[in-house]
């Protein structure tokens, strides 16, 4: 799926996946870009991501990781590529709080055939939050 473009607000220049009503609209909105250091997914805290505990949902850490592996192996997907998520772990590591601006950064440790591997890192204002990794499974359209 090719991301979208954002033209305006905080993450004016960034990309999204808008098609993804749960990543896009439930849980983020999520965003990523490129810069100097590789490519980086971002989103800004809500109350809509806090639990009881005024930290953001574990629930919504693991889920941005989620988007985040898959910006992380968008070249390797190939233009217009999909796949899905085979296997996921993660720790957690600190909590994050309303208005902080959550960053993962992250790369490909390998892709073969159809399996990608992926691991990153989430943090808040600069604490770790999340690490996590995970391993994707490449689709074609034949698997539609």
């Amino acid at each position: 799926m090719k991301p979208d473009l954002v033209t305006d607000g905080e993450f004016k220049g960034w990309v999204t996946w808008a098609g993804e009503a749960f990543e896009h609209d439930a849980a983020g909105p999520f965003y990523f870009r490129t810069d100097a250091k590789g490519v980086v997914a971002a989103f800004r805290a809500k109350a809509k991501h806090m639990n009881q505990g005024g930290v953001v949902h574990g629930g919504c850490l693991m889920t941005f990781a989620d988007f985040s592996l898959f910006a992380f192996a968008a070249k390797e997907l190939g233009e217009g590529g999909y796949g899905l998520t085979v296997a996921f772990t993660s720790e957690f590591l600190s909590g994050a709080k309303e208005g902080q601006l959550l960053e993962a950064r992250g790369d490909v440790l390998r892709a073969g055939g159809s399996l990608i591997f992926v691991r990153g890192l989430i943090s808040a204002d600069g604490t770790p939050c999340l690490n996590y990794s995970a391993t994707l499974k490449r689709l074609t359209p034949k698997d539609k």
